[in-house]
């Protein structure tokens, strides 16, 4: 009887089936499609990217409510006369956001926030058309069970369309903001088929890593580490919890807020309490830069080579991602600083999907 391996252990590349998997995109009939594939899904990380970009804006611009009807054909053109243009503000004037905080905006500062919240809205569409009629051509052209896959990305890009109705819905009535876990669940389903769009591109390449990895269990925990603090993230965004405790290492004098007990952070009320949220999305920080230095040593100390090079790449983003996060806490979330961090947060995800598809994956 073999003995139970740590989770923590390497494995050797002659224990693991090192035959080219059946899933993978670029083989049989479908390697000739392959360039085309990359292609079109470089195209669609592009536009997922630009769009979580674009939706960042939106939010940290106050945007997202300016539009506050979902028309799916009609809402493709925006405003064309300045009859238009009324009607849309006159809608925009019923809410509460409008009512309790934007009272004093003119048409012209109206139209500033509309072209945020129709531009979000438009890539998204861009998206879906980019993605379908790509995905019937190739389901033609290379095994349809190939590409279940890329079918779910497909659905879960309709389904966040929902979600992001379903959030701004939540901003509409008896409160001038939106749901911070509808902005949430809207923004790890981004993260999600963007992943998933790395994912399939990867394996559209040949990569070859015929030595050595570490269990697969480190991987995972710290890519759902991750994707929890970007849950976190968009609470802190949702909230404008950023724009407090604008100090670092301490939050004011202190380094819990001093606003609150200990014995608060275990309430289900902590996910709503914002100086709780930003206590959270910088220990967070922490946790995974820990557990980024514990695999790191994992890798080094057992000279696992066919890991450096991504392990490497991921320990720049994750500093990168760190320092921009002081930097957004301590000039309290300002616009370019903010958009900067979400735009790093892209590389970080990816980077950390590129480790641990090459730790995962056997040619």
């Amino acid at each position: 009887m073999s003995e139970k391996r740590s989770i923590f252990e390497e494995v050797d590349a002659d224990e693991v089936n090192t035959s080219e998997p059946n899933d993978q995109i670029g083989t049989a009939r479908s390697k000739n499609f392959n360039k085309p594939l990359k292609i079109w899904l470089t195209l669609l990380f592009v536009l997922v990217a630009l769009m979580i970009v674009v939706g960042g804006l939106t939010r940290l611009t106050d945007s997202g409510l300016s539009i506050t009807e979902w028309q799916l054909f009609s809402g493709i053109l925006p405003p064309l006369n300045n009859n238009d243009w009324i009607m849309y503000f006159n809608l925009y004037k019923k809410i509460p956001e409008y009512e309790l905080q934007n009272y004093n905006m003119t048409l012209q500062e109206f139209k500033i926030i509309f072209w945020w919240e129709w531009g979000h809205r438009f890539l998204g569409r861009v998206i879906g058309i980019s993605f379908l009629i790509p995905l019937v051509y190739f389901s033609f052209k290379i095994e349809f069970y190939k590409l279940l896959n890329l079918y779910l990305i497909f659905f879960l890009i309709c389904f966040q369309g929902f979600v992001g109705w379903y959030m701004v819905s939540s901003g509409l009535v008896d409160r001038v903001d939106v749901s911070h876990f509808r902005l949430s669940i809207h923004l790890l389903i981004a993260f999600l088929i963007l992943s998933l769009i790395f994912w399939n591109y990867l394996k559209t390449k040949i990569i070859n890593n015929n030595t050595r990895r570490i269990s697969v269990f480190l991987p995972l925990i710290f890519l759902i580490l991750i994707f929890i603090q970007i849950a976190v993230g968009a609470f802190v965004s949702g909230m404008d919890a950023g724009k407090i405790y604008n100090s670092w290492p301490l939050m004011g004098n202190t380094y819990f807020p001093n606003d609150n007990d200990f014995k608060d952070l275990f309430k289900l009320s902590a996910f709503s309490d914002p100086s709780l949220v930003q206590f959270m999305h910088r220990n967070l920080a922490y946790l995974i830069m820990f557990f980024y230095f514990f695999i790191f040593y994992k890798i080094y100390k057992n000279k696992i080579y066919d890991l450096y090079k991504s392990i490497n790449i991921l320990g720049i983003f994750i500093t990168l991602q760190i320092i921009l996060g002081i930097y957004t806490v301590i000039y309290g979330a300002q616009l370019y600083i903010a958009a900067m961090h979400q735009l790093s947060s892209i590389f970080l995800v990816s980077s950390c999907i590129y480790f641990f598809y090459i730790n995962t994956r056997f040619n």
